[in-house]
């Protein structure tokens, strides 16, 4: 099944990112549209794939992931956030494949990559 999924980690605490809105776009050459907003459950997953099928196209995606009040609730910081919403915007050039995408999250850094 062809498909787009993400998680997250916070490598902060070491649990998963639980409570995280995140925001999906498919962006075009005149448009950014969104495609679907979404809570991450209790493992930091979203329970559904965020596209797929016939709806996952070949072209540039955004995912937001708002972790900036993520991260105020867990720090008791209320200190402006170093880090509040992390935008990855990546390439899908085969939709025929499953594409994953991790995000490794701290109040001060972020790592992702394309998982599997």
């Amino acid at each position: 099944m062809t498909k787009l999924t993400t998680h997250v980690l916070d490598v902060y605490s070491g649990k998963p990112g639980k409570g995280i809105k995140v925001d999906l776009f498919f962006i075009s050459e005149k448009s950014r549209n969104k495609i679907k907003s979404i809570v991450l459950n209790n493992d930091g997953r979203a329970d559904q794939p965020l596209v797929e099928n016939d709806e996952f196209k070949i072209g540039k995606y955004e995912l937001i992931f708002y972790v900036g009040d993520y991260f105020k609730d867990i720090t008791k910081n209320n200190n402006l956030k170093f880090l509040d919403d992390v935008v990855i915007r990546f390439g899908v050039s085969n939709n025929k494949e499953h594409y994953h995408v991790p995000l490794l999250v701290t109040p001060w850094s972020y790592s992702t990559y394309r998982g599997s």
